[in-house]
């Protein structure tokens, strides 16, 4: 019901909505009737694991599309491994380091789990079916990215110093972001190349992709606080909450509360810093539904960090940007001139929420700055929209000067009322007119100083 009255409390949101409902129609439809039941079953476990991504993946090219699809629903059995607390490391660590293996073992499933998308596990056989079914190079660059991510699970499960008390260093949290998103982006530019909807360029630069990554899941991390810290994970690095604290736990103390707000701004203007990277990258993506695969999820990144950015309610709930906000997100994040917009949107709230109280206001101010000028970079302000936004900022001045034609007018009026009724009571009662003409130059001076004290 709360999501129903968000809806109606935001008219532009539930418009959005009902829009997105009744309207929208995929660039490359999916065609279940031309599906073997094995696949659609895949496109099904998609759905159970993410809806969001289901969404973005399930509007590609096709080709691209059982790539991609097959690529995360193969990420999201590895994560589930490595997420479930209760597999025992002697069975945990021999599953990660061969999972890349496993992709060729047909009819291989695990039935252990206990985590909530255990079934993509359950019916992994269906996944590794339809993998064998890929091009070549497609497999190649699954079965990469699966081995290095596997074995790089495996070494933090290995690690009782980073399992006890959690991230470091910024360079640790860097390298961890790594492991577990920046070579999923890495996997799929690669795949995204090969199949010609992105710039070859973009493998030169290595580091274009991984602040993609690093982005998303660093925005995560620093919403994600509280339940982490439920589940005794430690993802915040050492190296800035110690700044703060004497530990992650007093963050949820409210005498600690602004300093550990003061932590926040520093994790988002960590965060921030990856933006003109991501901007980079997405300039650099050719075909449009490859686009919107990855401009959508870095603009609800971008959202989602600007919520959460000195907002005290990360610290004891989970906070997430409402579904009406989401689809706006969708709809707009279509071409790279619109993305950009929403960046510098976001952004431009961030630094109106900044304040020279915290002690990151320089860095997160710079940051935001860095933003703005990579944008007017690439995309510099016309003359005739600088002369818009001129315009635009008149009619406080407009305003200005018709209120003080206004009150001009009023006292005026006053003034020329109030001295005719003194010259007729004059004239009426035969009195002096000089001495009439003296209350009524008293009477001005009255009204000449109150309006002074109005403008």
């Amino acid at each position: 019901m709360s999501k129903y009255l968000q809806l109606i409390a935001h008219p532009q949101e539930l418009r959005a909505v009902l829009q997105w409902a009744i309207w929208h129609e995929p660039l490359y439809p999916r065609d279940p009737s031309k599906e073997s039941d094995n696949l659609k079953r895949c496109y099904e476990l998609l759905g159970y694991t993410s809806r969001s991504f289901a969404a973005v993946i399930e509007e590609l090219a096709p080709e691209l599309r059982e790539a991609v699809m097959l690529f995360y629903l193969v990420l999201r059995g590895l994560d589930t491994i490595e997420d479930d607390m209760t597999i025992p490391n002697p069975v945990k660590l021999p599953i990660l380091r061969s999972f890349h293996e496993l992709l060729t073992k047909e009819g291989w499933t695990f039935n252990g789990s206990q985590e909530k998308d255990k079934v993509v596990l359950e019916e992994f056989d269906k996944v590794i079916y339809e993998f064998s079914l890929l091009k070549p190079i497609y497999r190649d660059i699954i079965a990469e990215m699966t081995k290095r991510m596997g074995n790089g699970m495996a070494d933090y499960c290995e690690d009782d110093d980073f399992n006890k008390k959690g991230v470091n260093t910024v360079k640790e949290y860097d390298l961890y972001c790594h492991y577990v998103a920046g070579i999923v982006g890495e996997g799929l530019t690669r795949l995204s190349v090969s199949g010609g909807s992105s710039d070859p360029r973009l493998l030169e630069n290595p580091h274009l992709h991984n602040s993609m990554g690093l982005f998303l899941q660093k925005t995560n991390i620093i919403r994600d606080f509280h339940e982490d810290l439920l589940d005794n994970r430690k993802f915040w690095p050492k190296e800035i909450w110690s700044k703060y604290a004497d530990s992650m736990e007093d963050f949820v103390r409210p005498e600690y509360t602004e300093t550990a707000v003061h932590c926040l701004s520093e994790l988002v203007a960590n965060a921030l810093e990856h933006i003109p990277d991501c901007l980079y990258y997405l300039a650099a993506v050719k075909e449009q539904t490859m686009f919107n695969f990855c401009a959508i999820p870095q603009v609800m990144a971008i959202a989602t960090l600007e919520l959460v950015f000195q907002n005290k309610n990360v610290l004891t709930s989970h906070v997430k940007i409402r579904r009406g906000t989401s689809v706006m997100l969708i709809m707009r994040a279509t071409s790279v001139r619109e993305t950009y917009n929403i960046f510098q949107e976001y952004c431009h709230k961030i630094h109106a929420r900044n304040t020279p109280k915290d002690p990151n206001y320089m860095r997160i101010s710079i940051a935001c700055a860095k933003v703005d000028q990579f944008i007017e970079t690439i995309f510099p302000t016309r003359k005739e929209v600088k002369e818009k936004i001129a315009k635009e900022e008149k009619p406080e001045e407009t305003a200005s000067t018709t209120e003080v034609l206004t009150i001009i007018l009023l006292f005026g009026g006053t003034l020329l009322i109030t001295s005719s009724l003194m010259l007729g009571v004059a004239w009426f009662f035969g009195a002096r007119f000089d001495l009439a003409f003296a209350a009524i130059k008293e009477n001005f001076l009255g009204i000449a100083d109150a309006a002074r004290d109005e403008l």
